[in-house]
C-alpha cells in the first residue's frame, strides 16, 4: 500500500465535509473511520456514536470507549430499540436492515442539530460482496463511507490502522451477538447474553476467533479448523459450563469456523 498516497486522498476526502457522526462498533473499520475524522476534522467537528444494543459484545462497547478515551474522539453512547421491533426480533434475513435503520434514525437525529453533517460509517469495499442488507439501510439514509469511496478493502483497512499504530489493527471481526442464531428463530436479551458468555469462556481459554452458534437451544461451537483438535480436548468441561449458562448441551463443529455461516440457507 502506498500510505502517503492513501491518507492524502482520505485527506482530501474530508475536506468537503462539514461535520461528522461516526457510526462506530468497536471494530476496526469503524474506528478507522472515526480516528480519520477526528485526525482531519479535529474534535469540535466530529463524534463517534455507539449504540448500546443487546446484540453488542460488553467487551466491545468497552473497547470501543476506551479507543475513543485514547484517541481523544468524542463519544455519543444511544440505546436503539431493535428489540422491541418485530421485524428484527422474529429474525427474518433482513434482520440487519430493521437494526441499522434504527440507528441511523437516531444518528440523523443527533446530525439535525449540525448543519450539513454527513453520517459515516465503516464499510469497506469487500463488504460489497457479501450478504449485508445493512447496506439498503445506510444508502436509504445517505450514509457515507470513506474507506468505500476511497477503494480500501478489509486488507488496507488493517494496513491503515496498524500505521497508524491503532490497537484495534489486528482485532478479529466480531459481528452482532444476533448473527449467532439462525433466522426465523427469535432473538431475546437472554440468547444474546448466553451467547456473549459462553464466547467470553472460549476466549479466556486461548480461543480469540470463535462462533457459539445458538440453534433451538442448542451452542454449536466453531473455532478455526486448526484449533479443533485442541477444542476437543476442553469439550467435556465445556458441555458442562455451558449447561450452567442455560444451554441444552454443546456440540462441536467438526467443520470449524467460517463467518457467515448461517447465511447459507439463503442459497
Amino acid at each position: 500500500m502506498d500510505f502517503e498516497a492513501t491518507i492524502s486522498k482520505l485527506e482530501q476526502w474530508h475536506g468537503d465535509c462539514p461535520h461528522a457522526l461516526v457510526a462506530l462498533s468497536g471494530g476496526v473499520d469503524s474506528s478507522l473511520v472515526a480516528f480519520l475524522a477526528h485526525r482531519f476534522l479535529g474534535t469540535e467537528k466530529m463524534t463517534a456514536v455507539i449504540s448500546a444494543s443487546a446484540s453488542l459484545k460488553l467487551s466491545d462497547l468497552e473497547a470501543a470507549k476506551d479507543f475513543c478515551q485514547s484517541h481523544r474522539i468524542p463519544l455519543t453512547i444511544v440505546k436503539t430499540p431493535e428489540l422491541l421491533d418485530p421485524n428484527y426480533f422474529k429474525n427474518p434475513t433482513n434482520r440487519c436492515y430493521a437494526c441499522k435503520s434504527h440507528l441511523y434514525d437516531n444518528l440523523k437525529t443527533i446530525a439535525s442539530k449540525h448543519p450539513g453533517c454527513w453520517i459515516l460509517n465503516g464499510t469497506n469495499i469487500d463488504d460489497h460482496g457479501d450478504y449485508r442488507p445493512g447496506l439498503q439501510a445506510a444508502d436509504e439514509s445517505q450514509v457515507r463511507s470513506p474507506i468505500t469511496e476511497c477503494g480500501i478493502n478489509k486488507e488496507g483497512v488493517r494496513l491503515l490502522a496498524q500505521h497508524f499504530q491503532l490497537a484495534c489493527w489486528d482485532k478479529p471481526a466480531s459481528p452482532c451477538l444476533s448473527s449467532r442464531i439462525p433466522y426465523g428463530e427469535r432473538v431475546t436479551e437472554e440468547k444474546l447474553r448466553r451467547i456473549e458468555k459462553a464466547e467470553d469462556y472460549l476466549n479466556e481459554l486461548g480461543f480469540s476467533v470463535c462462533r457459539v452458534r445458538h440453534c433451538e437451544g442448542v451452542a454449536r461451537i466453531e473455532v478455526p479448523e486448526d484449533q479443533i483438535v485442541n477444542l476437543q480436548s476442553h469439550m467435556p468441561s465445556l458441555r458442562s459450563h455451558f449447561e450452567t449458562l442455560g444451554f441444552k448441551h454443546a456440540e462441536l463443529d467438526m467443520e470449524g469456523f467460517i463467518s457467515g455461516k448461517l447465511n447459507r440457507v439463503l442459497g
